[in-house]
Formats: C-alpha cells, sequence, structure tokens
C-alpha cells in the first residue's frame, strides 16, 4: 500500500515537534515537504518536568500530552495546506509522541501525545505507541530507526555508518548482506543544551561556538567514560532518565578544582564526539563510510571533532545519500506508519534484543 504519510517525531532534545510529509513507493520514501513546530515554553516546561518522578504526573501527562496533540495537529494542517494535499489523500500518521520515561530494564516506556484526539484533530488515522510490542517481546522498545535505514540505506558495495545526533546518539552499522548493529551510545545533544541554557539561557550552543572556546578537562572526561554505560555493550538504549543534570552534576563533584563554564561544555561535547568514535572502532574493523545526521549535523565543532576522531573514516552528513540530516527521523516515523499499514514487521531484534520481529503500532482509526 502506497501513498502519502506523515511522520512525526518529537525527540528528547525537546526542541520542538518535527513532522514530515512522506510519498513511499515501492523502495523509496520521499520527502515532500517537513516542517518544525517549537514547543511553546510551557508545553517544554511541562514535557521536561515530566521526565522527572514528581506530584500528580498522570494529571499533567494527560494535559501535557493533549497539549503536544493540538499543536502537533495544527503543523499536519499547515503542512498540508502548504502542499495542496488534503487530509483524506493521507493514509495514515505514525507518530512518536515524546517519550518521558524509558525504562526497558523494568519492561517499559512511556510516550505521550494523545494519539486518539490527533485522529479526532487532523482526520487522519493515526499510528503510534511503536515501542510497545517490542518490549513486550523482551526488546529494548528502542532504536527503531535503524530498521528504517536497512531499508533505505543500505549498500551492496561499502559499509555505512548512520549516527542519528539528537538529544541522545544512536548508531547503525549497515554491512553488505549482514544483519544490522544498532543502539545509543550515549549522549548527544541533551547536556550540552542543559549546560549552555543553565549559563546563558540560550537553547544549544549554535555550532559548537562556545564549546570550540573551551579547553577540554582530561580529569572530568575520564570519569564521565568510565560511566558503565560506555562499557556495556549492545543491545542498548537510553535516555533523561539516566544522563541528565543531575548526572553532570555528580560527575562535577568527583572532578577536582574549579571549572570555566566554557571549558565543562568542550569537554561535554568531547563527550559525545568520543563515545561515538569508540563505539564505531568498537564495531567497525573495515573502512566504513560514516553519515550524521540530527540535530547534531549542524553543530560545526562536533563534525569536526568527529572527522578527528574518525580520520581516516570519511564523515559526513546524510545530504550525500540523498536525506536531509533534519527530517530522518521523521521520515523514519512515516515509514513505520507504512508498515504497520502493510501489517508488515519493523523491529531488528539484533538491535534491540527482542525474541523475534513484530509488527510494531497500535491503530487509532480516522
Amino acid at each position: 500500500m502506497s501513498g502519502f504519510y506523515v511522520g512525526i517525531m518529537s525527540g528528547t532534545s525537546l526542541d520542538g515537534i518535527d513532522i514530515a510529509l512522506v510519498s513511499v513507493e515501492g523502495q523509496q520514501a520521499t520527502l515532500i515537504g517537513a516542517t518544525c513546530l517549537p514547543f511553546p515554553p510551557s508545553l517544554y516546561n511541562d514535557l521536561l518536568t515530566l521526565c522527572n518522578s514528581g506530584p500528580d504526573e498522570i494529571h499533567r501527562a494527560g494535559l501535557a500530552g493533549m497539549a503536544w496533540a493540538r499543536l502537533a495537529a495544527s503543523g499536519i494542517d499547515m503542512l498540508l495546506a502548504k502542499h495542496s494535499i488534503d487530509a483524506s489523500q493521507v493514509k495514515a500518521i505514525g507518530s512518536h509522541g515524546q517519550t518521558i520515561r524509558h525504562h526497558p530494564e523494568q519492561g517499559f516506556s512511556c510516550q505521550i501525545g494523545a494519539p486518539a484526539l490527533l485522529a479526532e484533530l487532523s482526520g487522519i488515522s493515526v499510528i503510534s505507541d511503536f515501542r510497545s510490542r517490542d518490549l513486550a517481546a523482551g526488546g529494548q522498545g528502542a532504536p527503531l530507526v535503524p530498521a528504517f535505514h536497512q531499508w533505505l540505506l543500505s549498500s551492496p558495495e561499502a559499509v555505512r555508518v548512520l549516527v542519528n545526533i539528537g538529544g541522545f546518539s544512536n548508531l547503525t552499522v549497515l554491512r553488505p548482506n549482514q544483519s544490522v548493529t544498532g543502539f545509543d551510545s550515549g549522549p548527544g545533544n541533551v547536556l550540552l543544551d542543559h549546560w549552555i541554557n543553565r549559563h546563558h539561557g540560550e537553547a544549544f550552543d549554535r555550532d559548537g561556538n562556545w564549546a570550540r572556546s573551551g579547553k577540554v578537562n582530561d580529569e572530568l572526561l575520564a570519569y564521565m567514560l568510565s560511566d558503565s554505560y560506555f562499557q556495556r555493550q549492545p543491545p542498548k538504549s537510553t535516555g533523561r532518565e539516566y544522563f541528565n543534570a543531575s548526572w553532570l552534576d555528580a560527575a562535577l563533584q568527583q572532578a577536582s578544582g574549579t571549572f570555566d563554564p566554557a571549558d565543562i561544555q568542550a569537554t561535554l561535547l568531547e563527550l559525545t564526539a568520543r563515545s561515538i568514535a569508540q563505539d564505531v572502532f568498537a564495531n567497525v574493523t573495515d573502512t566504513a563510510e560514516i553519515y550524521v545526521c540530527g540535530g547534531g549535523a549542524r553543530n560545526r565543532w562536533l563534525m569536526e571533532r568527529l572527522a578527528q576522531l574518525l580520520a581516516p573514516l570519511s564523515v559526513r552528513s546524510t545530504h550525500a545519500v540523498g536525506v536531509d540530516p533534519d527530517w530522518m527521523e521523521a521520515i523514519a516515523f512515516a515509514w513505520l506508519a507504512w508498515r504497520f499499514d502493510n501489517r508488515e514487521t519493523s523491529n531488528l531484534p539484533v538491535v534491540t534484543g527482542a525474541r523475534g520481529t513484530r509488527i510494531l503500532g497500535a491503530l487509532y482509526p480516522a
């Protein structure tokens, strides 16, 4: 079943809702158009607060989920109008929702986003809750995008490594005619965004300029890299439940001396770059092409550090393989909706650790 699908991705960076309008035909997923809607400050604060335990969580999560759905529905309406496509022409919306808890070790992951309300407001069938079925089968429920990477970007000739750097970094290793490797390597932008927001009130470090101005603290970096997560073998996934402000503050207490805030930013960027590089070299022993997507692909200093650490491997954005790095994950969730629509499996047990392949998602008809 081919046609138009909408993919919605709202990641751990909490920078807004990415919406992609995609045409899926055969072995091609073509981006027709896309938009990003920043979160209003009140919704951002609500979602951030829900990532930690607090009073009256069920009530607050319900209200935040409905606000998320209303924002997503407005973005879908604008995107379809811009491209002169009626809602009736869209087969389904693949909605990731907003993750507020991810505890695969306990068998659950919670995404809010009021899919029934989104179906009601958009007039389009919504497919959501993609992680639960994999979790029920003993998997991590994440990462899910490597299956899309395999479908779209596998090469019969070259080893390709896809590095998605959002709030967290995840890697997909595609080998010709072999199984896929995919997992979360650790923090991406989440600690960088937190630190610059704490000291300068900025949402992110544009081009990594503040990090570039500082000096890496080797003692602090070594302590952070000694965390057991970085030594854990795949399958593995992580989130704000683990790498957060409290984790960073605890690390700072362990390191001696006082620090210039710019030096901490430099060290956090190096943590992201080093953790990615060490996982690439641990999982790739031959020549590979490295392609980066997500918000991290826009961070010039991070991209330069990755190129230096991964030399002689080439490091480029996914523009080089025909995919806009800003919309990779939103396109992937349109593809996940297409897979559900065709009743085809879309998890990779070798990636998530599930007992087998499963059809992922739950349907809320228009």
